[in-house]
């Protein structure tokens, strides 16, 4: 298991726990946080994927997505005081999810010789449209549309990961360089409360 792989799945775990907390707070039943934790892990990919025309979607082509989720409702249930302890270190590993998902989607676009806009695009796509769904249906209004500093993080990071490539084949070196920015801009924007509203 590489290090991207094992990112991957961290990644999606957080994700998938932050669904089902969503799902728990609104009183949601187990399958309704089975649902949301799974579309909040998984939905920007399968969107992603759909969009591309890599079919089957990454998730289905490898079970420890579902298992990583399936574990994700139980760590959930089982700990979800603790859990909201430590949500500051959530919020922590879900910038670093949404910095890897951006570059994995805009890696994986590339790889079938799309153009760069829609690299950008679906490398964004991968990041936040599971929240974007989640938040659709536990009626919240998506956190791409409020005046949070977000998707625009995730474009940024992609644009230097772009632009990183052209002058270095040092992919890894690059992938983290990229994931930086983003979680450098998505954490410095909370806590010094920017946004691009006007």
């Amino acid at each position: 298991m590489n290090w991207i792989y094992a990112l991957d799945l961290i990644g999606t775990l957080v994700f998938a726990i932050s669904g089902v907390l969503t799902a728990i707070d609104k009183k949601f039943d187990l399958v309704g946080s089975i649902i949301i934790g799974a579309v909040t892990a998984i939905g920007g990919g399968t969107i992603r994927d759909l969009l591309i025309g890599e079919t089957p979607v990454g998730w289905m082509k490898d079970s420890n997505y579902f298992y990583v989720i399936i574990l994700a409702v139980f760590i959930s249930y089982l700990f979800k005081n603790k859990i909201q302890i430590f949500r500051r270190g959530m919020f922590l590993f879900d910038t670093i999810g949404i910095g890897l998902f951006t570059i994995l989607g805009l890696q994986k676009t590339l790889n079938l010789e799309l153009s760069i806009p829609v690299a950008l695009i679906m490398g964004v796509v991968s990041a936040v449209f599971g929240g974007v769904i989640r938040d659709v249906l536990t009626n919240e209004i998506p956190l791409i549309f409020r005046k949070e500093i977000y998707a625009s993080a995730c474009l940024l990071g992609g644009v230097v990961f772009i632009i990183l490539e052209s002058f270095s084949t040092l992919t890894n070196a690059n992938m983290i360089a990229s994931m930086v920015v983003v979680v450098v801009i998505r954490y410095l924007s909370v806590k010094r409360k920017w946004s691009l509203r006007i």
